[in-house]
């Protein structure tokens, strides 16, 4: 949950982008690459790598309700849906870039992502973590911990965290 402090932050400077954008009519190619960086790699790979990759498979060894299956189940296709928002945003953002005027396109798929992110963390943080966490022993919620570390190992978070800091000046 810790990350989901920081994908908050940025999406609070996400949504500040999309209101200036559409005011201005205007918006940094660079801008959108850094977002798509931060959400493909940060929030998408690490976090959301975590959960599918360790807490979602060990989950599915368990004797789970049929409410946390479809719970998890839900939040798989949020995870799919976000990608396919960052996907359709790139390809705006390239269309943008040789002269074409997508730029509402992008306002909205950015705007999405801000719409996703809050709902989705929520639905996380207090709902489907604190509903999960009995199927598992402290032993091996302890190695699940372990796991999420080593896999944190292999990230890169301080950039990311340098990333929000850098637009939250």
């Amino acid at each position: 949950m810790i990350e989901h402090r920081l994908i908050e932050k940025m999406i609070e400077i996400i949504r500040r982008k999309v209101s200036e954008t559409r005011k201005t009519n205007k918006i940094d190619p660079a801008f959108i690459d850094a977002a798509v960086d931060f959400i493909k790699v940060y929030a998408d790979k690490t976090h959301h790598g975590k959960e599918e990759d360790i807490l979602f498979r060990d989950l599915s060894k368990k004797a789970m309700s049929d409410k946390d299956k479809q719970g998890m189940d839900e939040l798989v296709n949020e995870h799919k849906m976000g990608r396919k928002t960052v996907a359709e945003l790139v390809d705006a953002k390239e269309k943008y870039v040789r002269g074409e005027n997508t730029l509402g396109v992008i306002a909205d798929r950015l705007e999405a992502l801000v719409k996703f992110y809050p709902k989705h963390i929520e639905k996380e943080d207090k709902v489907f973590f604190p509903d999960t966490e009995r199927y598992f022993s402290e032993k091996e919620l302890d190695a699940m911990l372990k796991e999420f570390a080593e896999f944190d190992a292999r990230m890169i978070h301080q950039k990311y965290k340098s990333v929000v800091e850098n637009f939250s000046k």
